[in-house]
């Protein structure tokens, strides 16, 4: 590493930067980062700023999607496969077919739950993806979370959330059955899980849906705009963002993010300069990242979370897809599909520090903490 840096300095040099400035945007060791490369059917491995490795034969990445969980990586692919894989050495484990189009999926500490959408099952697998059951719900499933000894996810084609219940209460492989379900609004489409609330959301109605899982009390609550003009499609959840006194919600259809405090009461709009799609809140909860479609698409603003204003506008050479804050360096890393590169923001004094090329269609981005699991 020390003969990159010596080398990158050099040139630094000869363009104008200084090696001090070209070490501040360099990343630690602390973390990897593994990057859907959605048309190729695999994942880039990027370490310390640079492209290391590809890991192929990931099968369909488009909406491919990679979680952890100490020494253990899980990858699920847009055409029904469930991959494990190392994340220190990046090699393959394991795979599982469980469908012809699976949607999501989450990490037990004895079991991996697959919701599918194709033939409307959630698949319950061991670590080692074993299949253990299958629960048929003749629904496409989406938004599924896990809640202390239960999985909660949501019936899409039959307007319901379900809640099943381990009987083995985590010891061992789980047994789940069903232990309640709620009829919801039409077609709910994703969930977010924030403490011991399910919030589920809908593409037809004006509100979205909240579950009280110590409770088992379903409520719902109207989403209103500024003027209390009703927000006709609310986006996936996975692109809300919840900090301890607010939530953020990209208001699809308008040029707003919606702030609403910790209990949905509405706070403000943020004029944003396109129809925003992804907010990202950064590790301190300071700022928030804003993602759009359209033609701005190709465009990031940054929100102070505390004066709800927005500071900073970055514009890239192609459609920003995802973003993502490191936990220890001063990055926010950005996707440019079109670009075939990361782009990586300096956090601190905001500006541009570098791109990451030798990445094929690049979406989401994952990181690995190398730091909590040496």
């Amino acid at each position: 590493m020390k003969y990159l840096f010596l080398i990158v300095s050099v040139y630094s040099l000869l363009i104008g930067a200084t090696p001090d400035i070209v070490k501040e945007a360099t990343p630690t060791a602390r973390e990897k980062i593994f990057v859907v490369e959605r048309e190729s059917e695999s994942v880039a491995v990027i370490e310390e700023g640079l492209v290391r490795r590809h890991m192929q034969h990931m099968h369909n990445m488009n909406h491919g999607i990679i979680k952890f969980d100490g020494d253990d990586g899980y990858l699920i692919s847009r055409d029904g496969y469930v991959v494990k894989f190392d994340p220190k050495t990046e090699k393959k484990e394991a795979e599982y077919k469980t469908s012809k189009s699976a949607i999501g999926f989450v990490i037990g500490k004895n079991y991996v739950a697959v919701a599918n959408y194709d033939d409307k099952s959630v698949d319950i697998l061991s670590r080692d993806l074993k299949p253990i059951d299958k629960i048929v719900t003749g629904s496409k499933n989406v938004g599924i979370k896990i809640y202390k000894d239960m999985l909660v996810f949501a019936q899409m084609d039959n307007d319901k959330v379900t809640v099943l219940k381990d009987e083995n209460a985590g010891k061992g492989l789980p047994k789940f059955k069903r232990y309640r379900e709620f009829d919801v609004g039409q077609m709910p489409f994703d969930a977010m899980l924030s403490g011991h609330t399910y919030i589920v959301g809908f593409f037809l109605g004006k509100a979205f849906g909240v579950i009280d899982l110590d409770k088992m009390m379903y409520k719902a609550i109207k989403i209103t705009a500024e003027g209390n003009k009703p927000v006709l499609k609310v986006p996936h959840f996975g692109f809300w963002s919840i900090s301890k006194d607010k939530t953020f919600i990209p208001a699809v259809g308008n040029n707003v993010v919606m702030v609403y405090d910790k209990h949905f009461k509405f706070i403000k709009n943020i004029k944003t300069k396109g129809l925003p799609v992804f907010t990202s809140l950064s590790p301190d909860k300071k700022y928030l990242a804003v993602t759009y479609s359209g033609k701005d698409f190709p465009t990031i603003q940054i929100i102070d979370t505390q004066t709800l204003k927005i500071v900073k506008t970055f514009t890239f050479p192609g459609k920003v897809l995802h973003v993502r804050w490191s936990q220890y360096d001063p990055f926010l890393y950005v996707s440019v599909n079109d670009a075939n590169q990361v782009s990586v923001i300096h956090t601190k004094k905001w500006y541009l520090a570098r791109d990451i090329y030798q990445v094929e269609h690049p979406s989401g981005i994952f990181i690995y903490d190398m730091k909590a699991n040496p």
